[in-house]
């Protein structure tokens, strides 16, 4: 009786891969032995989705590969339809096909039975409230990007015409005065005019979304905590938040500074022992912003100024002192982290 029992609950659950597309997500759906069940095209709506996979079984657990959009369907299949749901790393999944051909029939049934045997290489799905707080950040550095790609070229066409710059630090109120007053051809003073024009909204619209990022976070914990260090200021505070979410997802703060792009790719082979400069991962926004951080705090904080210096006099570069600043400084801020997490 038991045995029957246990067998009448393993045909209730089902082992869904979800194969994502704008147009439609291919679905394939197996028993816990394996079995094809249905792989078939369905409509990109949660509740198409749900009506297709409950024909099968009760207890759903599915996999999707992280990309735009997929994190949008998997928050309204586990919340609207109660799916245990997890994102795929594309990368991992990828390369663990046994075959090079790629088909939306056959990728929905390699998500489905890497379900089924437990071994999805799963990536943490951002709530709703950190996704947002990304897009606001990433328009940020957008903007910032802009700003500086305005100001380099005023300064090369300064250069092509071999205009002498006054002693003043540039973009500063006296320097854009003497910008305006300085002769010019016709068509460049044109073009630098249009361009001081553009550089003026491009400004308004970054002090814009830092006002919004400061409203959008003014109750997060994690964000009033990081503001508040040597070093730190909204804009940082709320790229870490953004970019690491919640620090309780990582087991170690290497781990951590590992996937800020801040630990040392190993290069070494046989009795050779090299590095090979840092590790070309995670987010390149997150990654910049800690070697900014390891730059103030190398001038600011006397513990990683000794520090940063000990390392340059061992014959080690400036670039490299800073890097291993960046990647000591949020290792010790692991723990931290995690206990402001788990506030937030």
């Amino acid at each position: 009786m038991r045995d029957s029992k246990m067998e009448a609950a393993s045909r209730e659950v089902v082992h869904v891969g979800l194969d994502y597309s704008t147009a439609f997500v291919q679905v394939c759906v197996l028993d816990s032995a394996g079995r094809v069940l249905a792989n078939a095209r369905c409509a990109n709506s949660w509740r198409a989705l749900d009506a297709l996979v409950r024909r099968w079984g009760r207890f759903i657990r599915g996999g999707i590969e992280a990309c735009t959009g997929a994190a949008n369907l998997t928050d309204e299949l586990v919340q609207q339809a109660g799916w245990s749901l997890d994102l795929a790393h594309p990368g991992y999944v990828q390369r663990m096909k046994q075959s090079p051909d790629k088909t939306d029939f056959s990728d929905a049934r390699m998500l489905a039975d890497l379900v089924r045997v437990g071994y999805l290489p799963r990536v943490w799905l951002a709530p709703e409230a950190i996704r947002e707080l990304r897009r606001l950040v990433r328009r940020r550095q957008d903007l910032v990007e802009r700003r500086r790609a305005l100001k380099l070229q005023v300064s090369a066409w300064l250069r092509d015409l071999r205009i002498v710059e006054p002693a003043v630090t540039r973009w500063t109120k006296t320097w854009r005065r003497w910008l305006k007053q300085v002769p010019l051809p016709a068509q460049t003073r044109w073009v630098v005019n249009s361009v001081q024009a553009e550089l003026v909204q491009v400004e308004k619209w970054v002090a814009a979304v830092e006002r919004r990022l400061a409203a959008a976070t003014r109750r997060d914990p994690m964000v009033n905590w990081l503001s508040a260090q040597r070093g730190l200021g909204l804009v940082t505070a709320c790229v870490l938040r953004a970019e690491i979410g919640d620090a309780r997802r990582f087991r170690t703060g290497k781990q951590l500074a590992h996937f800020c792009g801040l630990s040392p790719r190993n290069a070494s082979s046989g009795t050779r022992q090299a590095d090979a400069g840092l590790i070309q991962a995670g987010s390149r926004y997150l990654r910049a912003t800690l070697m900014e951080t390891a730059h103030r705090l190398r001038r600011l904080d006397p513990r990683w100024m000794q520090f940063a210096q000990a390392l340059e006099a061992r014959g080690k570069k400036r670039c490299v002192a800073v890097a291993a600043v960046a990647n000591r400084w949020i290792r010790g801020l692991f723990h931290a982290l995690k206990d402001v997490s788990r506030a937030a």
